[in-house]
């Protein structure tokens, strides 16, 4: 298959790119390297594959672009990870994220549409659960409140791929990725900046008092989870879960990070921050038994991964 990875520089679409390269695939990269952290490490993201596919730096925002490069490259499938991410950053900036998120993924379905492209896989998130008092969340959740821009963003998404599917008959799989980490994870994102300036003897920022809970899911483990929705063929719309169903608290993500690096954290404890989820907790059985969904990363495991990559991109520098 030919398939367009949006945000294919990124943290998880560099991943996927290397696995759909690697299953044979003709793959190409539509990212626009914007500064939302240093566009050098998304270059390195992809420096081992780069001189094999073709890259098309082209902001989402920018619709005749994207429809022209549809018209150009014929796509038999798009994986649309591209977004602006992030909920604090996007309370500050709601119209950015309104723009990339919702017209972008816009443009996207309609070129998909004006292009016969049969297969779209969105990248959705756990933010969209946001004020859910079920636990662990499910699919079947009737969602009401989001709690920040970015999240709100994401249904939206899911509701244009819904629609898109219905009126147009394209294939759509949205998945909901719960607090993925792993090597190549983005900067500003907890693990990894926990990791940096602790492994630096700087402060790390607690908001709150470090009983929130996350569930976080390894990288490989999403990798696969994705993968499994190009092949899902019933019904033409559907919504996934892509969790590891385990939660950990802060204050224990920290003390695990300390043991890790052998260094002891300075924390700098401040208030909760609007737009944060205090829990979030996937409820994966409907993957499992659809998708064949089967995470085998246990949190520890998967931390000490992700600091030995840490330190050793480190080294390299």
């Amino acid at each position: 298959m030919r398939i367009l990875v949006t945000g294919g520089a990124g943290f998880i679409g560099s991943h996927l790119v290397e696995k759909l390269l690697a299953d044979g695939h003709d793959v190409a990269i539509l990212d626009d390297f914007n500064d939302f952290y240093d566009p050098r490490i998304k270059g390195a993201n992809i420096s081992s594959v780069v001189k094999n596919i073709a890259v098309h730096d082209i902001d989402l925002r920018d619709g005749d672009k994207v429809a022209d490069l549809f018209r150009k490259e014929k796509f038999d499938v798009v994986a649309h990870l591209a977004a602006r991410a992030g909920v604090r950053p996007s309370i500050q900036q709601p119209q950015l994220y309104y723009d990339t998120n919702i017209a972008g993924t816009l443009h996207l379905l309609e070129a998909a549409r004006t292009n016969g492209v049969g297969r779209f896989i969105f990248a959705s998130s756990s933010s969209v659960y946001g004020a859910a008092k079920k636990v662990p969340f499910s699919e079947e959740e009737h969602l009401t409140q989001t709690l920040s821009p970015y999240a709100a963003t994401k249904i939206g998404g899911e509701f244009l791929c819904s629609t898109y599917s219905h009126l147009y008959k394209i294939r759509i799989v949205a998945l909901r990725y719960f607090t993925v980490y792993g090597a190549r994870q983005r900067p500003d994102l907890a693990i990894h900046q926990f990791t940096r300036k602790i492994h630096a003897d700087e402060p790390i920022d607690q908001f709150g008092d470090g009983t929130t809970r996350r569930d976080y899911t390894y990288i490989d483990d999403i990798i696969q989870g994705t993968m499994a929705a190009f092949k899902y063929d019933d019904p033409m719309f559907d919504v996934f879960n892509l969790g590891e169903s385990e939660t950990i608290q802060l204050k224990d993500l920290i003390a695990a990070i300390e043991k890790a690096l052998g260094k002891k954290a300075k924390i700098n404890r401040l208030p909760e921050q609007p737009g944060d989820m205090p829990l979030t907790c996937a409820d994966i059985s409907k993957a499992r038994k659809l998708l064949g969904y089967n995470p085998k990363t246990k949190f520890q495991d998967g931390l000490q991964r992700f600091v030995h990559w840490f330190l050793k991109s480190r080294a390299v520098k």
